[in-house]
């Protein structure tokens, strides 16, 4: 059983975020709860290479600022690793510098899709060349202008690479989405200082002189947090508190759908200083088929392939939909789920935009699991590996480390 206290990580979008903003400011940015994973130390290791003196101890991060203008020509091919938020910001700020970077990735982030940050950027005046659509992407630093853009997707790395840029452009920036995603460039945005607002499907930056540094508490991911919420959720008389938390509304969607699920969970000490945190207490549940679409998915996205994992032990048929998107995330995770759940004895059948799980009470074992080098893919097995009949091992544990470098010793210590 799932028994105890954890405190996850901090959240990979903050953790990525705050060395980005705490580097284009004026001052010293010092950084608590830092996640050490390799997409946020691909990062640092971007910006240290554009002349920014970062200092890393443990999970704490000192970044000294130097503003707006500040960053200096690599000399140098700028590699971002796994980290397509890497690669999507990084790129807004290039945009309008005044010297020429070339960005690339290992073979995921050379496969995902990077014209729906190009063309809006290009729409600023921005100067990129890429090949045919993806990375590498050559940036030479060019005079950027206001745009409205309609984006077709709800992206918070589309959205945040133009409203980045639009820190530099002569006009207002506005961009606007077809439903809400993620909005901690806004949120940390105007802590630093910038002239940001928004509405419900928008947001919009003024140009800006100067951002000022500041300091940034990052709370635990909720993204790192759900896979032990669904250990809980699954595993007989388990009981588990997951402290600090980030519950922002538009990450937080992994939670209503685990509750429509029938799933036991409590939020706790909450508080709302920076962003919303909270202690989250999970205990056991039988769970229900639901349906999963429409404005939710861009608030759990990411958590997606764990919660067909759960479906697949929920009474009835889950219907995951209006979720396109996780084609073009690390793996194709429609596609890797359907097959890697197959394996488990699970009937899911892969849908043009998502899949339908029907559930069942007893999992296969004695499997290898293909992660295709995918974090979430060899954490959301390794979650099922705690209630199926036999061993399921993992064609490549090491991945993790992209998000969450300690998952397998964690979940040793709640593994009771």
């Amino acid at each position: 059983m799932i028994k105890g206290r954890l405190r996850v990580p901090g959240d990979k979008s903050i953790s990525h975020r705050a060395v980005m903003f705490g580097a284009i400011s004026k001052g010293i940015t010092n950084i608590k709860g830092f996640l050490t994973g390799a997409d946020c130390i691909s990062t640092i290791s971007i910006f240290k290479k554009i002349g920014i003196d970062i200092e890393i101890q443990n999970t704490a991060v000192t970044v000294k600022g130097k503003g707006l203008y500040g960053l200096s020509n690599p000399g140098e091919i700028l590699d971002c690793g796994n980290s397509g938020t890497t690669t999507r910001l990084v790129s807004g700020i290039l945009s309008a510098q005044n010297f020429t970077s070339v960005l690339t990735g290992d073979k995921s982030i050379q496969k995902r899709p990077m014209n729906r940050i190009i063309a809006p950027l290009t729409l600023m005046g921005a100067d990129i060349k890429s090949n045919n659509g993806f990375a590498p992407l050559t940036i030479t630093g060019s005079s950027l202008h206001g745009i409205e853009y309609n984006s077709h997707v709800a992206s918070a790395q589309v959205k945040s690479a133009i409203l980045l840029a639009g820190l530099y452009a002569d006009s207002p920036t506005t961009v606007i989405e077809p439903a809400k995603s993620r909005d901690h460039t806004e949120l940390m945005l105007k802590k630093f200082g910038a002239d940001l607002y928004t509405t419900k499907t928008s947001a919009t930056i003024n140009p800006c002189k100067e951002l000022f540094a500041t300091d940034i508490d990052v709370p635990s991911d909720i993204s790192s947090a759900a896979f032990f919420m669904a250990a809980a959720t699954l595993v007989p008389d388990s009981e588990l508190i997951l402290e600090n938390v980030g519950i922002n509304p538009t990450r937080d969607g992994v939670i209503k759908v685990l509750k429509d699920m029938g799933a036991n969970i409590e939020i706790i000490n909450s508080n709302d200083e920076f962003e919303p945190v909270a202690d989250i207490k999970v205990s056991y549940s039988r769970l229900h088929a639901t349906t999963i679409g429409g404005d939710i998915i861009p608030t759990l996205i990411d958590e997606l392939p764990l919660l067909a994992a759960v479906a697949s032990m929920a009474e009835g048929k889950t219907i995951i939909k209006d979720a396109t998107e996780l084609k073009v995330k690390e793996s194709n995770r429609i596609k890797v789920m359907c097959e890697e759940l197959s394996k488990l004895g699970v009937n899911v059948v892969e849908t043009e935009d998502g899949m339908e799980i029907e559930g069942t009470n007893k999992l296969l074992g004695n499997v290898t699991i293909s992660t295709h080098d995918d974090h979430r893919i060899a954490m959301t097995f390794a979650i099922l590996g705690l209630i199926s009949d036999g061993e399921i091992k993992l064609d490549n544990k090491n991945c993790v480390e992209i998000s969450y470098p300690g998952f397998f010793d964690d979940l040793r210590k709640v593994n009771i």
